[in-house]
């Protein structure tokens, strides 16, 4: 048997999830058949790449190594696969920009009004993005470029800030912290607080919760946990907890969601509003919105333009 990206895929995600049977779930593939691919994959390796025990399976010295090249091909291969699709955009003078949240147009209508008059001709499309989970450069997989609140750092990407927005509580109308016209950070650490699924990036999840400033994450939080900003509006709808956001971001939901409170957080560290784009990017538009934010940036930070929110 031929090992391919498949079956490189198969044994990463039996590490992953130390499991035949969540493995076969996560792959879409029946339990016995991966059981029988990755004895299969041992066979031609002739080693062990797993050690089988009750609880499910560990990978083995020799495992752990193979694993560890096998991640890097797939990861090579899934960036071939994407820097062909930038090119193939970048050909047709389009560029795809993922978000989270409001639509950019509405948070940082200065940075693409400059792009667009830079380039009347490209085609601009707007993908709306779940929160990032895993590393970035995985998240980015899908487009050329994010805008968003900075996620975590991660070698294989590059970014840009756009501005620095003030961080608000988003609460709901009735919640006690409604009545202040303003709170301070200490105010509200102890607050119940959104939930963020495992998946996403606890560095950026722990920034909408405060845990920058509290140096972990809070006592309590809602049992529901979040994936998209859609979740959170979901969850803010009912008084089950709080959360903060970059000022621009809390606005716009307030004026969809008029039973909510949107309070300054006076001494909070302010959330750096950024474009995100891979290493390898091959889209000669992503150049031109990034210097369009480096432009934009500038004139924010000397104080030339009132920014959003």
């Amino acid at each position: 048997m031929a090992i391919g990206l498949k079956q490189l895929q198969y044994c990463v995600a039996v590490a992953e999830e130390e499991q035949m049977t969540r493995a076969a779930r996560r792959l879409h593939v029946a339990q016995p058949a991966l059981s029988r691919i990755i004895l299969q994959v041992e066979s031609e390796l002739g080693v062990e790449l797993f050690e089988r025990h009750a609880r499910g399976v560990t990978p083995t010295p020799a495992g752990e190594a193979f694993l560890e090249k096998a991640r890097r091909a797939l990861a090579a291969s899934s960036d071939v696969l994407r820097t062909a699709q930038s090119l193939a955009r970048a050909a047709r003078g389009r560029i795809e920009i993922g978000f989270i949240g409001p639509p950019p147009m509405l948070n940082a209508p200065e940075l693409f009004v400059s792009f667009a008059d830079a380039h009347p001709e490209a085609e601009v499309s707007f993908r709306g993005l779940p929160f990032p989970t895993g590393s970035t450069v995985s998240w980015l997989k899908d487009v050329d470029v994010a805008f968003s609140h900075s996620p975590v750092p991660d070698p294989a990407v590059r970014d840009q800030l756009v501005r620095a927005e003030p961080r608000v509580v988003l609460a709901p109308s009735d919640h006690p912290l409604a009545r202040s016209s303003e709170l301070g950070v200490a105010d509200v650490l102890d607050e119940t607080y959104i939930s963020y699924h495992p998946t996403v990036q606890p560095a950026w999840a722990g920034f909408h919760s405060l845990d920058d400033h509290r140096g972990g994450p809070p006592a309590r939080t809602t049992a529901d946990h979040v994936v998209t900003p859609l979740d959170i509006l979901a969850i803010m709808a009912s008084p089950r907890g709080v959360t903060t956001l970059p000022a621009c971001d809390a606005a716009i939901i307030q004026r969809a969601l008029p039973g909510l409170a949107v309070i300054p957080l006076r001494d909070a560290t302010p959330a750096m509003l950024s474009l995100t784009w891979r290493e390898t990017i091959a889209n000669p538009l992503v150049e031109s919105l990034v210097a369009s934010a480096q432009r934009v940036s500038e004139v924010s930070i000397d104080g030339r333009s009132p920014g959003s929110g």
